[in-house]
């Protein structure tokens, strides 16, 4: 039997669902994450620098580098081990420690990544984010840290898949410029699961603030927007009084539509973005299975309380957006009708006007036709009687009487003559 030949995309494609796998982390540890995104054409970045810059800490640190063209790696440098992904626009680094120092959230978790490596780093930071894991006390005290450690006013606490771990955060930055998140595990949670809950809280972390990107970019073409909806509501309103130049009026509506066309075309792949982000953080809080924890708001509430009104504001602004491009398609096609209208009058009047002037140049053209017949009559008539004067004698005739005898004749033959030169013309 003849072996099955396999699609050369086959095994690529199969590896790629297991091509980042979760990191295994112990019930003591901390994790020290950071998001780097170039400011301007992240998706179409040149990506080698995001190699070379993993290549500048893994050389800091001894350890081995990845194949050419990796886009995830996960090793050991030092006693911590690092995993880096590279996204569409942005790329991830994640130190893991075991152990937890005594002082909460300590920034030397970074110390990893050193400081001149990370002000070299080709982009700039979107989120970095302090994690502490540690096994679970009793509910009253871990109530008790929370207090300490988070701005109650914004805390999110819930027991997470199966009541296996509770987690807490305030979105916060502080003082050392990240974010924290506690996690509290029990006793039977594994390394696994563990790990799953982290990567979790750095995803759900990193896909919101990639996602404020279009909060941030709404916000910014607001001014921009109202001043061409005003513009455009103006001037559909200028169509329908008496007096307006219709192709005054189109010149400008066109320019406007060119407007929001270019805005269009510059939000749209920043709005395409933020629903695919939106969707991320919303099915990643859904895979925590949260439950509420001693009244307070879960990380679900949250998102409901603080982020779901700024990507509402997002898709308003690009219902707003696609409306306005509609009316001004509308209006201009209204007004294109308007002006095609009034062409058309202007056309059936030149024409018109054009039917009686050619009806003036025939009748010129037969007078004139009429004058040349007599005046040529006259001159034929003139010659005809210096031909026919030898016959006066013999005829007995005067000259009057032969030039009243052959004037009828010529004028006959001059007349046919002509009229035949004008059919010949007119084929």
């Amino acid at each position: 039997m003849a072996p099955i030949q396999d699609h050369p995309l086959r095994y690529k494609l199969a590896n790629e669902l297991h091509a980042r796998p979760f990191p295994s982390m112990q019930s003591s540890s901390a994790a020290a994450y950071v998001a780097f995104k170039q400011p301007e054409m992240a998706a179409n970045r040149d990506r080698t620098l995001d190699l070379e810059h993993l290549h500048d800490l893994l050389d800091r640190h001894g350890a081995p580098h990845p194949q050419p063209g990796a886009t995830h790696y996960y090793g050991q440098i030092g006693k911590h081990w690092l995993k880096w992904e590279q996204h569409t626009e942005f790329v991830t680094y994640t130190v893991f420690s075991d152990g937890v120092q005594d002082r909460p959230f300590d920034a030397r978790a970074f110390d990893p990544f050193p400081v001149d490596w990370l002000e070299a780093a080709p982009g700039q930071r979107v989120t970095s984010i302090l994690l502490r894991v540690e096994d679970r006390p009793e509910d009253a005290e871990v109530g008790e840290r929370l207090e300490k450690w988070f701005v109650p006013e914004s805390l999110a606490v819930s027991t997470v898949v199966d009541d296996a771990a509770i987690i807490a955060g305030d979105f916060r930055i502080d003082e050392s410029g990240h974010m924290r998140f506690a996690i509290f595990v029990g006793a039977d949670t594994g390394k696994r699961r563990i790990g799953r809950i982290v990567q979790r809280l750095c995803e759900i972390e990193t896909y919101k603030s990639m996602s404020m990107m279009g909060f941030a970019r709404v916000r910014a073409m607001g001014a921009q927007l109202g001043a061409l909806d005003t513009r455009l509501t103006t001037l559909v309103e200028e169509m329908s009084q008496e007096g307006s130049r219709a192709e005054e009026t189109l010149q400008a509506l066109l320019a406007i539509s060119a407007e929001l066309e270019t805005l269009s075309a510059q939000s749209s792949f920043r709005f395409g973005a933020t629903w695919a982000y939106e969707a991320i953080v919303n099915e990643r809080i859904e895979a925590l299975r949260e439950a509420r924890f001693e009244g307070r708001q879960s990380f679900g509430e949250f998102m409901v309380r603080r982020y779901q009104p700024a990507m509402r504001t997002v898709r308003s602004a690009q219902e707003r957006l696609d409306a306005m491009s509609a009316r001004g398609v509308r209006a201009a096609n209204l007004l294109r009708t308007r002006v095609d209208v009034e062409r058309s009058a202007q056309n059936q009047a030149l024409l018109e006007s054009m039917d009686k002037r050619s009806d003036l140049q025939l009748r010129l053209q037969r007078t004139v036709e009429g004058l040349s017949v007599v005046a040529i009559s006259y001159y034929a008539v003139s010659l005809a009687s210096y031909l026919l004067y030898p016959l006066e004698a013999p005829t007995g005739l005067s000259k009057s009487m032969l030039t009243a005898l052959i004037t009828i004749p010529v004028v006959l033959a001059v007349w046919g003559l002509v009229r035949r030169l004008r059919k010949e013309a007119d084929k």
